[in-house]
This record gives structure tokens, sequence and C-alpha cells, in this order.
């Protein structure tokens, strides 16, 4: 039994139409990371030779690679950049779980009231001069934590994770609650489970966060040893362009390696959270569903 469904010819010229359509904005969208990936490879001469649009690396040459990797301070930022990502991930979903469930009861006193509070400071900043005064009152200036803490939880994803709660049914916590479960215990062992696609979202939305972070590093720490992956990365380029303008007896192979090798600065810099990305992909769509069924 055939049970193809037949289609009109407007709903065939429509299909073609939109699937052209959706290939010619995805590779509008992919070209510019090929292009750096093809370029961040080519030949420096012969790149500043090419014109037009790269199908492939022109030539092959590694030197930008060799010229960003010799430098120490790349390894002392990786270092760094993943001992933010870990603890800083780790300390902002403790927060906004913890937060977010609590947030999640009905039987909270003024709950309504603390969310207002939180709504409010998600519009309202005290700005970067009072946040400023404050990381040097706490005594953490020039220390990892105050790259941490400032940015300990996100009002955004708090909603988010609140949301993702109050769909979890009720009655699950009241039957453990006979069960003589504790809220701790229904917490970790009923609402997280349940909530796991959103938990994941939200590793990589601080994940992602904290491997990109730059400013907040330039602002309080003062120490090169603590930086960031992304802050060596900016100094590179900086002093990079610098040379660029200082010295003006620059060969031209000397001057198309400097452009290359901003190419392979952000290469560098954005790998590993696109090796990351696939393994949490499948929760992506679902987790941020859950979070935006109910206000």
């Amino acid at each position: 039994m055939n049970n193809k469904i037949k289609r009109s010819l407007p709903e065939k010229l429509f299909n073609v139409f939109n699937i052209l359509l959706l290939a010619g904005l995805s590779l509008v969208t992919l070209y510019p990371v090929l292009h750096v990936v093809f370029a961040s490879f080519s030949d420096p001469v012969e790149y500043m030779k090419h014109t037009g649009i790269m199908t492939g690396p022109v030539g092959f040459s590694l030197e930008a690679y060799k010229r960003v990797l010799e430098k120490p301070e790349i390894y002392t930022g990786y270092f760094n950049t993943i001992y933010y990502v870990v603890v800083g991930t780790v300390i902002n979903m403790a927060l906004t779980v913890s937060f977010g469930y609590v947030l999640s009861r009905k039987n909270l006193y003024f709950n309504k009231f603390i969310m207002i509070m939180v709504l409010f400071s998600m519009y309202f900043g005290g700005g970067l001069i009072p946040t400023y005064l404050v990381v040097r009152s706490l005594g953490i200036m020039d220390t990892r934590w105050a790259v941490i803490l400032p940015t300990a939880i996100s009002t955004f994803n708090l909603i988010i994770m609140r949301t993702a709660f109050q769909g979890v049914p009720i009655s699950l916590e009241e039957a453990a609650k006979v069960d003589g479960m504790k809220p701790l215990g229904i917490l970790v062992k009923i609402m997280i489970p349940l909530t796991s696609p959103t938990i994941a979202v939200l590793v990589l939305y601080y994940a992602v966060h904290h491997w990109n972070t730059w400013f907040q590093a330039a602002i309080y720490l003062r120490d090169a040893k603590l930086y960031p992956l992304q802050l060596y990365l900016r100094e590179i380029l900086i002093l990079n362009d610098q040379e660029d303008m200082l010295i003006a007896s620059q060969t031209a192979e000397q001057m198309a390696l400097s452009s290359i090798i901003k190419y392979a600065t952000i290469i560098i810099a954005t790998v590993p959270i696109l090796v990351l990305y696939p393994f949490l992909q499948k929760y992506f769509t679902k987790g941020i569903m859950v979070g935006a069924v109910k206000g």
C-alpha cells in the first residue's frame, strides 16, 4: 500500500524554494568561519595575493600557529581559562539550581516580592564603577575570585531554571515528602534529573561566558599569571597591530604573517567550545523550550 502524500505543484515549488533559501542562508553563515579556518592554514604571501572566495587554504603553512603557540603565556592562559570555566560554572550552577528551586516553590514566603527584586536586578545594575568598588572592598582584587564571583549568577538563567522546576508535577514532590524525603533530597534525586536538559543548556551558557571573558580580567587583574586565554590573545593582537604600525620597514611576508596570526588566534580560542557543543546540542532545543513554556 502506497502511503506517500501527493503534493501539488505549488507545494513542490515552495519546498524547492525553501530548501534553496535555507541552503543559501546556511552557506552565508558558515562561510566566514570557513574563511577564518582556511586563512589560518594558508601561506602568508600566497594569501595576500589571493582575491575572491576561498575554497580551501591558499598554499599551506603552520607558521602562524607556530608563532602563537611558541609563547608560554598561551599555556598559562589555557590553564587559567579552564580553571575559570570549571570552578565558575560549578558555582554558577550551584547557585542557579538552588535559588531557582527555592523560587519555584509556591509556599515560599514573599515569593512575589523576591521575584520582583530578582527581575529588578536584571534590568537595572549599579554600573562598572560601583561594581569595581564592591570588588575592591571585598579584598578580592587581583585574584581569580574577582573574575568568578561578580558573575556568580545570571538572572536570565535563574528565571529559566525556576520555570523548568515549575514544570515538574507537584505530585512527585508530595509523594517524596510522604516517603520522608527532605527538600535537599527532593532537589538532588527528583528535580535535577527531571530538568537535566535545561541544566545542560545552562552549563553551556555559563561555560561559554567564562571561556570568552576578558573584560573583567582586564579590569580586576594586574598579575599576568592570572590572565585568561582571551586576554592573552587580545594582547597578542594589539601587540601585533602596534608592530605593524611602528615597523615601517616590514617586508611583505612579515605583514602577511601578521594578518594570518589573527586568524590563528581566533581558531585557538574557539575550537575547544566548538568541540564541546555537539555533546550538549541534543539538550539545547529541549532545554530552552522547557524554560520557555511557563512564565
